[in-house]
């Protein structure tokens, strides 16, 4: 990963469209710069990235975590630790390829029992993979606090994606405070996912939070959906790609 690598986590309540505009962030990516390398980290445990990608998970870094824990509670000292050695490696098992964009996911959070070596170990790993690319493209789940805890702490934009309504607003400044104080960002920007008209933007406050873009709600997507089709073949006309695109430009991106 050269020294301007860019590392985009998109963050936001559930239900406004977060891993569509992820996905949506990795096609322009790899469509705009071919010759960069992409990494999509699926790190919601609902794992919405692959499906929006098109892509198969067989592996999640989480079992690969279940590994080291269940060695562990047997008392296979010596094996987790050989376990551990062979993580950067077993990492590998668990990366998708695509001629695009290589995928992993990162799978469900920790349960009790959560081994702090281990998932500080692991995230080294998932780091060391990253510095292999040119963008990384963050895919979390409502909160901020897991993509510090079991992906990276440092990012270098942080999109975060609200609908109109007052929660969601809420939502998204709630988790500009927690990155305030837990998250390395250079970058921070609003998606406003959605709407149903251009008539309720001046309604939509976000406080501090600047606005990259305003997303109308997109049929285009809606019906990709039902057919199962992947986002990363939505045509640049939809609303969702051109929303995502004017927020890239803006965040210097593109």
């Amino acid at each position: 990963m050269g020294l301007n690598a860019k590392i985009i986590a998109v963050a936001g309540k559930g239900g406004v469209g977060k891993t569509s505009i992820s996905a949506t962030v990795v096609k322009i990516l790899s469509e705009t710069y071919p010759d960069s390398k992409i990494l999509a980290v699926d790190a919601d445990p609902a794992v919405g990235l692959s499906t929006a990608l098109g892509i198969d998970v067989k592996m999640t870094v989480d079992d690969i975590r279940k590994e080291f824990v269940t060695a562990v509670e047997d008392g296979k000292t010596r094996a987790a630790i050989e376990m551990l050695g062979d993580a950067r490696f077993k990492i590998f098992d668990a990366l998708v390829e695509t001629d695009k964009f290589a995928f992993i996911a990162v799978g469900r959070p920790e349960s009790a029992g959560c081994y702090c070596k281990i998932n500080a170990y692991l995230k080294e790993v998932i780091a060391m993979l990253s510095a292999d690319f040119d963008f990384v493209v963050i895919d979390g789940e409502a909160g901020i606090e897991q993509i510090n805890r079991r992906v990276m702490e440092k990012v270098t934009h942080l999109i975060l994606i609200t609908d109109p309504s007052k929660k969601g607003c809420g939502v998204i400044n709630t988790i500009k405070e927690v990155a305030d104080s837990l998250v390395m960002y250079e970058k921070i920007g609003a998606i406003v996912n959605r709407l149903p008209d251009e008539s309720v933007i001046p309604l939509v406050d976000t406080g501090e939070i600047p606005v990259l873009s305003y997303i109308l709600s997109d049929s285009n997507l809606a019906s990709f959906d039902i057919e199962g089709k992947v986002v990363t073949e939505l045509p640049n006309t939809s609303k969702i790609v051109e929303g995502v695109r004017e927020a890239l430009i803006k965040l210097e991106i593109l």
